[in-house]
């Protein structure tokens, strides 16, 4: 009976380890391995660092957004529509 292995996902392990360390060898030679996995490295901790910068300015941007207060609205537009109104149904009315 032939098991289901999925082709997608998983991390590698045994012989499948040993064949892609075998052919990194043969690409970067034995001398650059250790310079190539230091860079890689460095590369995702600047990748997690600035990761965390911007959840961190998103989350004080939320914040910012619920500490505000309603803006309150100039009610003299409102008045000014008002005395027109009355302004108008007087001189109709007359």
């Amino acid at each position: 009976m032939v098991s289901a292995i999925p082709l997608i996902g998983g991390i590698p392990a045994g012989p499948e380890l040993l064949i892609i360390l075998l052919v990194l060898v043969l690409l970067f030679g034995a001398n650059k391995i250790p310079k190539l996995a230091r860079s890689t490295g460095q590369a995702m901790g600047e990748f997690k660092k600035g990761r965390e910068q911007v959840e961190e300015e998103l989350q004080e941007m939320q914040g910012d957004e619920e500490d505000e207060t309603p803006i309150e609205t100039d009610s003299t537009v409102e008045d000014e529509d008002d005395e027109f109104e009355t302004e108008t149904e007087k001189e109709t009315s007359a």
